[in-house]
């Protein structure tokens, strides 16, 4: 709302001007080398300065007019918005600009009185600063950076710059990760998640511009392999977080990098990375003892050694995901020796026995959530000695275990700290199941009943009415929150079939 404001008083402001010479903004300008301001050179007079307010006059907005489209394009920066390459969509059409290049009736000009006391430009920087600071990247850069040169330049200023997220933007290639290195030397993190445009240099190229980069994202992007994390490796050696799920061309190399020359690391996550194996995950953990959070996915070749590797060298483990890897309770049970262990993840494994994770819970004491799910070994013991020991369990996840009735009567009746439960996909679960964990449990909020078929959505529906503070997840329940959301935010069937 404040920015759609903004963007509309600077349209009618802009509206009533034909032309003016802008005054020399305090330009939020790239750092020199030499620890000043480095301008574009394209300053104008100096300001007058008001000595009531300690403020100067800020330059108007001039509009240009349709014969006078390529002036208009002339202003702006040659090699895109915010000058970083990230192109509009259809530059010169000014009927399709979101900013102030649209033309306004004269009817609807105010006085310039009125103009001048509704100018938007007149608040302190730290203000419009403030309000940019809710937009994404793309919309300051296709949007809030054309209304006028002040707010391109305010559009540049540092602080949004030291944490980029580019992910989903297909517009981002190589060039423009050079680019924003060479400006930008101080980014702290950066997210090129599902940018299929950026290579190896690329992200080379803004590592080695870069040292003080500290978070790395960049999931889904198959193309890239050991030489940029390397290169991050080797240039970053302040790094605490690198997720770099689903890159098929990683290999042991680089995580034998990042070993030896991050030992800040404390977030890693390496899901789907088919390449590496136990010599690379040994080398890694053994090099980065500050790790807090470890998760992988499908590593097929990352087994017992590896979880024994992590339990030895991480003692400051808090979470720690190993779906669908090949692990088995030899390994896991090494876990027991991680004190802080607070998420642990053991989806899909397929050598899990009771025993094990029984042994995990009691001798980690602040294990808060605990994912069994897929493991059709967890049956109705298990969860009852869970229940028992868990003092600090809020969320067990059950989906598609070998549990009935006799788990949720166990969770409702031992656990005074479980808050959510997820018992989706477990056939045998009953009605009766249902409605005596909602009644005895005092901390339940969610319980998870996707496809279990022998509750009745009447006792659903029931169970609702009686026990408003739980969310019960069914298959029609969703539907009908789903359904209020949209309601909510104003949707109508009337409307959707208009349109």
């Amino acid at each position: 709302m404040i920015v759609c404001f903004c963007l509309q008083v600077c349209k009618r402001k802009c509206s009533e001007v034909h032309r003016c010479t802008p005054c020399k903004q305090p330009r939020c300008a790239f750092a020199a080398p030499d620890g000043g301001l480095e301008h574009d050179g394209t300053g104008g007079e100096e300001a007058g300065s008001n000595s009531e307010t300690g403020h100067c006059h800020l330059p108007l907005c001039p509009v240009p007019s349709s014969s006078s489209s390529s002036s208009a394009s002339a202003s702006l920066p040659a090699d895109g918005c915010c000058g970083l390459g990230l192109q509009m969509d259809s530059p010169h059409s000014s009927d399709s600009s979101p900013c102030c290049l649209n033309h306004y009736d004269d009817s609807q000009a105010r006085s310039s009185d009125a103009v001048d006391h509704l100018s938007i430009n007149h608040l302190p920087s730290s203000i419009l600063l403030k309000v940019l600071s809710h937009l994404t990247v793309k919309e300051r850069c296709l949007c809030a950076s054309l209304v006028c040169k002040y707010w391109r330049d305010l559009c540049l200023d540092f602080q949004f710059w030291k944490q980029i997220d580019l992910s989903g933007l297909q517009q981002v290639n190589d060039d423009l990760l050079v680019k924003i290195a060479s400006r930008r030397q101080n980014v702290t993190e950066i997210n090129i998640s599902d940018c299929r445009g950026v290579h190896d240099h690329g992200v080379s190229s803004l590592a080695s511009r870069c040292p003080g980069l500290q978070k790395y994202t960049a999931y889904r992007c198959k193309q890239l392999g050991d030489i940029s994390l390397s290169a991050l490796a080797s240039h970053c050696p302040l790094l605490v977080k690198v997720h770099v799920g689903n890159q098929d061309k990683l290999t042991d190399a680089s995580l034998k990098k990042l070993g030896t020359h991050c030992s800040e690391l404390r977030d890693i996550h390496l899901g789907q990375c088919y390449g590496i194996t136990d010599e690379g995950m040994v080398a890694l953990v053994k090099g980065c003892p500050k790790l807090q959070r470890l998760y992988l996915q499908e590593n097929k070749m990352v087994t017992d050694q590896s979880v024994q590797a992590v339990a030895e060298h991480c003692p400051e483990l808090q979470f720690v995901g190993f779906m669908g890897c090949p692990v088995t309770s030899q390994g896991v049970i090494h876990l027991t020796a991680l004190h802080n262990l607070s998420v642990l993840d053991l989806r899909h494994i397929s050598e899990l026995n009771n025993e094990t994770v029984m042994e995990v819970v009691r001798k980690c004491r602040k294990l808060s959530s605990l994912n069994l799910c897929l493991n059709w070994s967890i049956d109705d013991r298990c969860v009852e000695i869970i229940a028992k020991e868990g003092r600090s369990l809020k969320e067990l996840y059950l989906v598609s275990c070998k549990i009935t009735d006799h788990a949720l009567i166990a969770i409702g009746q031992y656990s005074t700290t479980i808050e959510t439960v997820d018992a989706g996909w477990c056939k045998d679960i009953t009605d009766q199941g249902a409605t005596q964990i909602a009644q005895s449990s005092k901390s339940l909020r969610y319980l998870g009943l996707m496809r279990c078929d022998k509750v009745n959505e009447e006792t659903v529906e029931r169970l609702v009415v009686q026990y408003p503070h739980i969310v019960f997840s069914t298959v029609m329940q969703d539907c009908k929150r789903t359904l209020e959301r949209a309601y909510q935010m104003g949707w109508s069937p009337n409307t959707s079939n208009s349109s």
